[in-house]
């Protein structure tokens, strides 16, 4: 053997030390993330390691992609103390952001380390940052310890995509009104977390949150209540006005913000009931004229609008129209719960609309219920014209679906149930599993109180099983679009109970909502969570440290 051949062996073999060395020095990376990918298969004997300074590689010519890349490297400075410089040049690159022309679902993505470094494929950009977020929480198993040394990814091939197109969380604004900046970071944390739908809850009877232009003073009256009722009715009241509302020009900011992280915001205009803090600045539109303050305490109203008055379709297509103008989202929540029809019973309006529809109690559906959905669907003639559809809270079956409704089950499934065998589509939210402001630990002295009585652990969210096999036939499963867990705030006031409420429960419902049943394991999910953990103290958010 040459002396030439020997010294290249020599070499060869050196380098290799060095890089076996570096990857017992690096950090090294957890692909046991929440949620769980559908697929991981890994090999745990070899090892890309990531170092100070290598590069990013994504199309330039993409906005979508270089925001995409902008944030990794964003996350894995803030989990590791790497920074990654941003390159066109693949070759260069230790990560390649790589969209393919292969047929893809949407956010479905392929993550592969290997020896040429960390590739993520999707066939768009929303699928890149599904697969971004992954390697993010993948990463913060190493810590900053491995800003030097670097941080070690064994070899993997994961091959993942969510369960359901509609992965929702709800946050009321109305009850309690929080912060854009607040808004955003939870904004934040929902992508953390998988979740592409944020619904929010912008008017009910304890105030009106939404900026309409051509009703200037629903928003500024509106906005506004005396005073809060202490606790849970209890006839003590704080003596401090609350208030505040949304410009629109706050709404698109959020809406922008929201998109780039791959999440669609659905307003919800409550209606015809929860609907006190409208009918307080235009009394006309209730049917005893009034006065009606806005609502100090809380619970159902009996004053609702008047179904019989011709200015109340005026009045939501003026509200819908501005809604629609500032907010591109396919879906438009018109709420339609818990709205009492007593008032329409002894309204000489609302009874002369019945007799002109020719509306009757067919013993199924009384008249009056019958009454809303001819509301409903006014309003949804009105919102489709405008390219979109409705969603609504389970009530909106009582008085009969139009065609279009989709159904958001909130009283259990059987709602959902039922719409899925018309063939509706439905979103599952039902209050035994996902309402996430209720209590979530026994204990009530470790933990903020939410005096609703119920208790809600992480254990059951988790349990939820959307679909139910047993009730539902191939065709209506595949009315399911999706999930969402809803964070009610009659007594959630501060951010920081918001997210105390939300973590580690939203973790929770996200392997509801991403991952296929055979999949799940609580125990296994209990293993997991304290990595993603890490992320909740990067971003500076409560959680609750203790889950049952």
């Amino acid at each position: 053997m040459s002396t030439m051949i020997i010294k290249r062996l020599r070499l060869c073999t050196l380098a290799w030390c060095f890089v076996i060395v570096a990857a017992a020095q690096a950090q090294r990376v957890n692909y046991d993330v929440v949620p769980l990918p559908c697929s991981v298969q890994q090999d745990t004997l070899h090892s890309f390691v990531l170092q100070q300074g290598m590069g990013i590689a994504f199309d330039e010519s993409n906005a979508d992609m270089q925001r995409n890349a902008l944030f990794l490297s964003e996350w894995v400075e803030e989990l590791t103390g790497i920074s990654l410089s941003l390159t066109p040049d693949a070759k260069k690159a230790a990560v390649r952001m790589v969209l393919t022309k292969d047929e893809m679902p949407e956010e479905a993505y392929s993550l592969e380390v290997g020896k040429k470094g960390i590739t993520l494929t999707a066939h768009s950009p929303a699928g890149i940052f599904r697969a971004a977020q992954t390697l993010r929480k993948s990463m913060a198993a190493a810590g900053r310890q491995g800003v030097d040394s670097g941080v070690s990814l064994p070899f993997v091939q994961i091959d993942d995509q969510p369960r359901f197109a509609y992965r929702g969380l709800l946050l009321d604004c109305s009850r309690h009104f929080f912060s854009i900046d607040l808004i955003k970071q939870l904004l934040d944390v929902m992508a953390l977390h998988g979740c592409n739908q944020f619904h929010w809850h912008l008017t009910d009877d304890q105030g009106w949150r939404f900026e309409v232009k051509a009703l200037p003073r629903l928003a500024q009256e509106g906005s506004v209540r005396e005073q809060t009722v202490i606790g849970n009715n209890t006839g003590i009241y704080d003596g401090v006005p609350h208030g505040g509302f949304y410009t629109q020009e706050e709404c698109r900011d959020l809406v922008r913000y929201a998109a780039e992280r791959y999440i669609n915001i659905v307003p919800e205009i409550d209606l015809p009931g929860h609907m006190q803090s409208a009918l307080h600045v235009f009394p006309n539109l209730g049917c005893t004229g009034g006065p009606y303050p806005v609502l100090t305490t809380w619970g159902i109203s009996p004053d609702v609008l008047c179904a019989g008055n011709p200015e109340t379709l005026t009045f939501l297509k003026t509200v819908l129209g501005e809604v629609c103008d500032v907010f591109p989202s396919k879906f438009i929540h018109i709420g339609g719960d818990e709205c009492p029809r007593d008032r329409w019973r002894q309204c000489a309006k609302c009874q002369a609309k019945i007799k002109e529809l020719g509306l009757a109690d067919n013993g199924k559906r009384s008249a009056e219920s019958q009454l809303q959905t001819y509301i409903n669907h006014e309003v949804e003639l009105y919102v489709n014209q405008r390219g979109r559809d409705i969603i609504g809270w389970d009530e909106i079956l009582e008085g009969g679906l139009t065609d279009g409704s989709i159904v958001m089950s909130w009283r259990g499934v059987k709602g959902g149930i039922e719409a899925a065998r018309q063939h509706h589509r439905v979103i599952m939210a039902p209050n035994v599993n996902a309402y996430v402001s209720r209590q979530q630990l026994k204990d009530q002295s470790r933990q903020p109180r939410t005096t609703d009585g119920y208790i809600v652990p992480a254990s059951k969210v988790y349990s939820f099983e959307p679909v139910i096999p047993d009730s539902l036939t191939a065709e209506e499963q595949d009315c399911i679009l999706g999930v969402e867990a809803c964070l009610w705030t009659e007594h959630i006031a501060y951010p920081q109970h918001v997210f105390y409420q939300l973590l580690p429960r939203l973790a929770a419902m996200s392997e509801v909502q991403w991952c296929l049943p055979a999949q799940k394991d609580f125990e296994n999910f209990r293993l997991r969570l304290p990595q993603l953990e890490k992320i909740y103290d990067s971003l500076n958010v409560p959680y609750c440290p203790k889950m049952e």
